[in-house]
């Protein structure tokens, strides 16, 4: 279990606290980038507590201000998207992706350009990289990107979607650290997945792994050992990156993708739950889970609460037509998030042994958050140690270190396309 002061250090990522102040070290994943259309609508970004407004311009620029109009404090949701600018409809001072104060007509004309030259908004800088439009929020210069294998593909081998929940961050980023439940809450999926029923069975067949890990300087990597039906052992590794990235084994081969997620606070209350699928060598050709028929920047939208037990049909788990009575892989993982509490209560936890990595993640996050140098190391070694970060899957025999296994990292893409082709 987790002390009630640690739990707290975890789940507060307003400005000011430790958590907070700890990720503000790093670019943000933020909304994706279909989610912003040039000239089109502002849209509402909460982020770590801090409400802001983004935008694209006409010019295909992106502009992500504080919310609030600097005049009055009106939500620039309203405004016009015009001239490379948004548009206050109050009183119609105008703000450019920069947040330049460029015009405000209600200003005498002889005044106007002096007034309008001492007022500026409140502007994060912003990158739009692998289909992820990012956002810098921890003030001066920019800390460099997370030089991940999918930062530079093209964008047919890059594909996102998210779901946007009410919990905290730190419930879905566990769910994601979490490799015992695989075989137990998506066993639905065995049946339905083409292609992936061989790994699925493989994680159903041991649903007790042992759990081995190496240190990384922002994370660590961690392999679930499970005894395999053809007398040797199956091995899930999966890498975490601090402070929200967890790299998931896919369930398929080179050709399903690779994925990425990460759980991104709004606030100390809700989250966004991203998926980030990518595939080096070439373009994508599914997700994980048959959902691409739904809206791709909420997955989540319309699962309810627990009055409707977010969704879940308890008609389909009477007839064995479903073990988790949800229609999509995902909508479980959101599921068991919201329904531990919108802070899970971690001082009441009687954990066991399939939790270790899970206390080894909430480990490294408290002594990153607390100790500044430890921190200033793990926001240090983002640009530099991450180029070969990737998760898989595979059979061995017992007498293999899984150590010794590729990490199929960006100089083995070549490779993998000879092989494919």
């Amino acid at each position: 279990m987790l002390s009630k002061e640690d739990n707290q250090l975890l789940s507060q990522v307003g400005s000011g606290t430790p958590m907070g102040d700890f990720m503000r070290r790093f670019w943000v994943p933020a909304m994706r980038i279909e989610a912003l259309d040039p000239g089109g609508n502002p849209v509402k970004l909460r982020l770590l507590g801090h409400d802001m407004v983004a935008f694209r311009a006409h010019d295909g620029r992106i502009g992500v201000l504080d919310e609030g109009c600097p005049h009055r404090g009106v939500s620039l949701t309203l405004a016009h998207n015009s001239d490379c600018a948004l548009t206050c409809i109050f009183h119609g001072w105008k703000i450019d992706v920069d947040g330049n104060v460029v015009d405000v007509p209600a200003e005498p004309p002889e005044r106007r350009a002096a007034f309008q030259g001492r007022i500026k908004a409140k502007h994060y800088p912003s990158v739009e990289k692998a289909g992820v439009v990012w956002v810098w929020l921890g003030g001066g210069v920019p800390a460099p990107l997370p030089n991940f294998p999918w930062m530079n593909l093209p964008p047919e081998n890059v594909g996102s979607r998210i779901g946007i929940i009410h919990a905290s961050w730190l419930n879905g980023l566990e769910g994601q650290l979490d490799s015992a439940h695989v075989g137990i809450l998506h066993q639905d999926w065995v049946k339905v997945l083409p292609g992936q029923v061989a790994d699925l069975e493989r994680a159903a067949f041991d649903l007790s792994p042992r759990f081995e890990f190496e240190e990384k300087p922002c994370g660590y990597r961690e392999a679930a050992v499970r005894n395999s039906q053809e007398g040797g052992l199956y091995v899930r590794i999966r890498e975490f990156v601090a402070p929200w990235y967890s790299f998931i084994p896919s369930m398929g081969g080179l050709d399903s993708g690779h994925l990425c997620t990460m759980s991104i606070p709004m606030d100390d209350e809700h989250s966004i739950q991203w998926d980030l699928f990518y595939n080096p060598v070439s373009p994508l050709v599914r997700r994980n889970s048959p959902d691409d028929g739904r809206d791709q920047n909420d997955l989540a939208a319309g699962m309810g609460d627990v009055t409707n037990r977010w969704g879940q049909s308890r008609e389909r788990m009477r007839s064995n037509a479903s073990f988790s009575g949800y229609p999509i892989l995902r909508h479980e993982d959101y599921a068991v998030a919201m329904a531990q509490g919108v802070w899970a209560d971690r001082t009441k936890e009687q954990l066991s042994s399939s939790d270790i990595p899970i206390v080894r993640g909430r480990r490294f996050l408290v002594n990153a958050a607390r100790d500044q140098a430890v921190g200033d190391k793990v926001a240090a070694s983002m640009g530099t140690e991450l180029g070969q970060v990737r998760a898989f899957s595979d059979l061995i025999a017992k007498n293999t270190d899984w150590r010794t296994l590729p990490l199929y990292g960006p100089e083995h893409y070549a490779g993998f396309k000879e092989a494919a082709e």
